[in-house]
């Protein structure tokens, strides 16, 4: 595993707490959700259950919000797939990634807003700041695309429902869900990301996030836990 640590990245703590159990924490604190589907291995099933009661972290008037665990497949793609065959009556779907356990809630709330003022595809994404090159099989540059057309994308990524089935009744395989949906020809918006909504991968963004987790003020960690 690239982080270098023996359990499922998902389950990696961040600042003493599970990386799924921070992004399912944000999710809800976005209120913007209101039922969230966790995609794990069968090994683990039991194991995100404990983790992840349900609960509801506004301390406002929403209604405590469902948290069901359920078993994914081999690919990506097909823990997808399970994840929206769990949640068949959803008029929209935010298809979000435990890795990306820091995302504020106000960028998932920014999604949703989206949705339902219209779009039917939805990415958070941010300029992307280095010069990227393209190369080929030998790895020899064979290009230097305009970054001030390229993007980084984050999730939550945000879907009208019925073009995500549709996206997933193929057997086409994708990088990330805006990759397929991109294929049925349907215009994909973007909104602002945030930094804070890094993908957890290596060591070095293991240490980032613990480092921004402990610069939290205590009333903001306790937030997101209790």
């Amino acid at each position: 595993m690239r982080l270098g640590e023996s359990t499922p990245k998902a389950f990696v703590p961040v600042g003493g707490i599970p990386m799924v159990r921070l992004a399912v924490d944000g999710l809800i604190a976005s209120g913007a959700v209101h039922r969230v589907v966790v995609v794990v291995p069968a090994e683990l099933v039991e194991s995100a259950t404990a983790l992840l009661p349900t609960t509801s972290l506004t301390g406002g008037s929403m209604p405590p919000v469902p948290v069901q665990v359920v078993v994914g497949g081999a690919e990506r793609t097909d823990s997808v797939r399970a994840g929206i065959a769990a949640a068949p009556d959803a008029a929209f779907y935010l298809v979000h990634d435990a890795a990306r356990a820091l995302t504020p809630p106000a960028l998932i709330a920014r999604v949703a807003a989206e949705l339902h003022a219209g779009s039917p595809a939805v990415v958070p994404a941010l300029p992307v700041v280095d010069t990227v090159k393209s190369v080929d099989d030998t790895g020899v540059v064979t290009g230097t695309p305009d970054r001030a057309h390229l993007r980084a994308i984050q999730t939550p990524q945000g879907f009208d429902a019925e073009l995500l089935r549709r996206a997933y009744a193929t057997d086409d395989a994708a990088t990330d869900d805006a990759g397929l949906v991109e294929r049925l020809g349907v215009d994909i918006v973007t909104v602002t990301g945030d930094p804070l909504a890094f993908k957890i991968t290596t060591p070095l963004d293991l240490r980032l996030a613990e480092t921004l987790r402990a610069d939290q003020p205590a009333d903001a960690a306790e937030a997101v836990v209790r």
